[in-house]
């Protein structure tokens, strides 16, 4: 049964949405699955702009003889090479053999590499700026290089000014049956969550894309994941541009704890209560411990300002604050006003491993004011001097 969309009369939605994964990449959690979107585009010439992950090749399949109509591909673009988008290739080029593969030079030697079997593929490769003729549609082929594999390219149509931009511009979830975003909600924490983790590393090269892009007369944009955007792309680009320039996306504050015992805890609970007498109303609150990382690395690159509460362990930094503090400088967070809440019975050392830590990272503000536990007590004046500083910074 096909599951296929229309986005207009030459080109159609045929992808696939997995909801019965619950781990993207095996890593980052998904509440409710995701999409794999491919496309095709019925003119003179027909071609196929990716393909799906393994797990929904059925329904890619069915999709893609249904739109077919009897006829054959003639090209298969392959504008990103991870398994969730090309993990079909084999089985396309075995069922379509004339089909032509399009594809870079980098694309090329991954493609020998994920399918060491296949042969006789009929190649046609592209360099930025090559374009291809289907008849009434021209693709123009920009290159994308990490964003976010070193093979990454998009396509642009200049008949109907839609970009097929890979791995841009996508998110987590499954499609619920409308694909554009302009019908469907558009949970931007979502879509934050997934260029943080997933392209967040790598904002030098979004922002070259971007700057491509821009001189590109764009309607539309088709990701490989989640909606479609014919309306109000602003929206989406303008998120882009603050993620890849790591310009906080709103003055607010990440209180993200680690607590043995629930004393570093109650700490954190505290300065969260004094900023809000302050007057601050966007106040998050996370246990490291218990939250997935993704989550807390989208928050970083939502908020202005981090505070980190940890106890000392073993004389260095508790296990998962170590892996958060990792996690962050892996993907690059900078441009941050960063705050440290120590605990330590005996001998704190966590506010000076952190402090090293974020040191080596790009652009941190460390906070002045920092609050050191002993046990459970504390001092007040602490608490009040890092929650006036933070405030100030913020009004």
């Amino acid at each position: 049964m096909n599951n296929t969309q229309i986005i207009n009369s030459d080109v159609l939605w045929i992808g696939a949405n997995d909801r019965r994964i619950n781990l993207f990449e095996n890593i980052f959690p998904l509440s409710n699955g995701v999409s794999y979107n491919s496309y095709i585009i019925r003119d003179k010439k027909i071609a196929i702009l990716d393909t799906v992950d393994n797990n929904c090749g059925k329904q890619f399949m069915e999709n893609i003889e249904f739109a077919l109509e009897g006829k054959k591909p003639d090209y298969i673009i392959v504008n990103h090479m991870e398994p969730d988008h090309c993990a079909m290739l084999k089985d396309l080029l075995n069922k379509y053999p004339s089909a032509q593969v399009v594809a870079n030079d980098k694309t090329i030697a991954f493609i020998s590499q994920f399918f060491p079997t296949l042969a006789d593929i009929s190649y046609l490769t592209v360099k930025e700026g090559d374009t291809l003729s289907l008849g009434k549609h021209t693709l123009h082929f920009v290159m994308a290089p990490m964003v976010h594999w070193p093979e990454a390219m998009v396509t642009y149509d200049s008949y109907d000014k839609i970009l097929y931009s890979a791995d841009a511009f996508g998110t987590f979830g499954a499609l619920n049956g409308n694909i554009f975003c302009d019908e469907a909600h558009f949970d931007m924490g979502e879509a934050r969550r997934y260029y943080s983790n997933i392209v967040g590393k790598y904002g030098t090269q979004v922002q070259a894309l971007l700057n491509k892009a821009s001189a590109l007369d764009i309607k539309t944009i088709c990701p490989l994941h989640g909606p479609i955007w014919r309306k109000d792309l602003d929206i989406i680009i303008e998120k882009y541009k603050k993620w890849s320039t790591y310009e906080p996306e709103e003055k607010a504050v990440m209180i993200a704890y680690a607590s043995m015992y629930g004393n570093t805890q109650s700490v954190a609970n505290a300065l969260a209560v004094q900023l809000a007498k302050n007057g601050i109303k966007k106040i998050v609150v996370y246990d490291i411990s218990s939250t997935h990382f993704s989550y807390l690395v989208s928050e970083c690159f939502r908020c202005s300002h981090i505070v980190i509460a940890s106890p000392t362990y073993n004389n260095g930094i508790y296990p998962p604050t170590e892996t958060f503090l990792h996690d962050i400088k892996a993907l690059n967070v900078q441009n941050r006003t960063v705050g440290l809440i120590q605990n330590g019975s005996w001998a704190p050392v966590f506010t000076k491993l952190a402090t090293e830590i974020l040191k080596s990272m790009k652009d941190i503000t460390i906070m002045e004011n920092s609050v050191t536990i002993k046990s459970a007590i504390y001092d007040k004046n602490e608490l009040e001097n890092m929650a006036f500083e933070i405030t100030k910074g913020i009004k």
